[in-house]
């Protein structure tokens, strides 16, 4: 099952609903686990501002979460506690051994879990593709190896416009609408239970 625990990912969309409801996409429970078992977009690298609403979310879906890693590189201050809903979670991170695009979420006697984290400051189209991506139950790309995807994807497109720009001033052929990436896009659904753990 495809998941999003969000609203539609656009600027105006965003713009409308709470700052404190996550943008979250999770995979569906498949055959064999992926790698990842979702997506996060937070809205800033202020870990422990944004952690709350995202465990408040995953509490009830997955049991109580009780402990979350990141890799520091992407997050300037990591808290080593950060309360939530009545109970408090522990924070640590590890350098070479996470990958710094990924949050780690650990519920006890339940199991664990592994998020991309979309950068705060992706565009709205960008961030649809790699949660969708991210949440396919299929997946055997690491959440670096999605990143590094999408960054060379929006080059080669960015490329094939400015190819496309210079053929258009020269006379090529009459200036049109710019065409969209193709891109897949995620897709909004009510969570229903999800097993526990892997």
């Amino acid at each position: 099952m495809t998941a999003t625990v969000s609203h539609p990912l656009t600027a105006q969309a965003d713009d409308r609903f709470s700052a404190s409801s996550p943008r979250l996409s999770l995979a569906p429970v498949g055959p064999a686990p992926a790698l990842l078992d979702g997506a996060w977009w937070p809205r800033s690298r202020d870990l422990g501002a944004e952690l709350p609403s995202l465990i408040a979310v995953l509490d009830p879906l997955w049991g109580r979460i009780t402990r979350v890693t990141v890799n520091p590189t992407h997050w300037p201050a990591v808290p080593r506690k950060v309360p939530v809903a009545g109970h408090v979670v522990k924070v640590g991170w590890f350098l070479p051994e996470q990958d710094p695009h990924e949050l780690l979420l650990l519920s006890y006697r339940v199991g664990r879990w592994n998020l991309l984290v979309v950068p705060p400051q992706t565009p709205p189209d960008s961030a649809a593709w790699l949660m969708a991506a991210a949440s396919d139950p299929l997946g055997t790309w690491t959440a670096s190896r999605l990143m590094e995807e999408e960054a060379r994807s929006l080059t080669a497109y960015e490329a094939d416009r400015a190819v496309e720009a210079v053929w258009d001033s020269e006379g090529g052929h009459e200036a049109r609408e710019p065409a969209a990436r193709p891109r897949i896009l995620a897709v909004t659904a009510a969570v229903p239970p999800q097993p526990m753990g892997r």
